[in-house]
């Protein structure tokens, strides 16, 4: 069995029209042979991503969720462009291929880059994956390098400058978070009225500027099979701007779950940082403040922002099942989610040496 990712079943209302877009690329993609074959990769609570396959090539495509469509969530082209300027100031995205912001096709825009055939880590390791302590712990050193990389690009030097906004970064992203956690509340939610003070009162300015992924975690990460602390590419850029380092960070360790952490937080766990040998989150900030060359008294702020953060996209996912904007059954319980974390992030702000200056 290959440890190489693989897509599966597309579920069930899910499905693309097989026939435009094998039209589309053979408009587009000279000497393809065969037929289109399409299947979907696991995950996708955001964007949905699907494997084509055909006799000589293979692509991914990505688009937005059904019945979803306020571009400004999910836009494809940005993240398109993103890709496209990345590509000779950062060797681990993907080629792109097409964008295509015509509804007529599929129903929605997309766009199709080429596959990375690699490991994916999800919640746990692939079944013939066999990792040392010693494997896990400079996997977790090359993730860290990795993102060290990418906050040092100097954007300002290419087509990425576009994403600058003027403004303090922190105060914007605590600011639109908050107001995208109002928007999306529902009735059975926490109020988070406390988390949201709390990160409002103790906000630092921004560090400095970078090009951030704010989705950087193992699940976004492809791996070399030959050698799987090898990165050989970022996936998902959706997110991705011109932001602070620190609070990129925050994001990533938001889905950090060591060993040690409560049990309900492992019934979050969609990568496997609870194995032995894996860095703590006090480990990962250490390494990451010693690459960069950053340096702070606290990163309490940025851990709390990261999962307040995580839940407010929670709830936006709730929210669409909440009222009926999708069937997907995955989202019924994430309301338990959001419940859970208010709690935990009450007792984070309390522990926190930032409470008590």
């Amino acid at each position: 069995m290959s440890v190489v990712d693989s897509a599966g079943e597309i579920r069930s209302g899910e499905e693309l029209d097989v026939q435009a877009i094998d039209t589309y690329l053979k408009d587009r993609v000279p000497d393809l042979e065969g037929d289109v074959s399409i299947s979907q990769f696991p995950g996708g609570a955001s964007n949905l991503t699907y494997l084509l396959t055909y006799s000589n090539r293979e692509f991914v495509l990505r688009r937005p969720p059904f019945g979803h469509k306020a571009k400004s969530a999910h836009d494809m082209g940005r993240e398109f462009r993103v890709m496209q300027g990345l590509q000779d100031v950062y060797p681990y995205v993907p080629k792109m291929i097409a964008f295509c912001d015509d509804d007529a096709v599929i129903g929605s825009e997309f766009y199709v880059m080429e596959r990375l055939r690699g490991v994916i880590l999800r919640a746990d390791f692939p079944k013939d994956l066999q990792l040392s302590e010693n494997d896990c712990s400079q996997l977790c050193y090359s993730m860290v390098d990795r993102l060290v990389d990418l906050h040092q690009i100097d954007w300002e030097q290419t087509s990425l400058k576009e994403l600058a906004r003027p403004g303090d970064y922190v105060e914007r992203q605590i600011s639109g978070w908050c107001d995208r956690f109002l928007k999306s509340h529902t009735d059975d939610a926490p109020d988070y009225a406390e988390v949201m003070a709390w990160l409002k009162a103790h906000q630092p300015a921004q560090i400095r500027q970078c090009l951030v992924h704010n989705d950087y975690r193992f699940d976004n990460l492809v791996l070399d099979p030959e050698n799987p602390m090898n990165i050989i590419g970022v996936l998902d850029w959706e997110m991705a701007t011109i932001g602070d380092p620190l609070m990129d960070l925050g994001n990533s360790l938001a889905y950090w779950i060591q060993k040690d952490d409560p049990q309900p937080l492992h019934l979050l766990r969609r990568q496997p940082t609870h194995r032995p040998g894996m860095l703590t989150r006090r480990q990962v900030v250490d390494y990451y403040l010693e690459k960069s060359g950053l340096n702070i008294d606290s990163f309490d702020f940025y851990e709390v922002y990261g999962i307040f953060r995580l839940v407010v996209i929670i709830q936006q996912i709730y929210y669409r099942y909440f009222h009926g904007q999708t069937q997907d059954k995955r989202f019924a319980g994430f309301i338990q989610v959001v419940k859970y974390l208010e709690g935990y992030l009450r007792d984070k702000i309390s522990a926190s040496s930032l409470s008590q200056a």
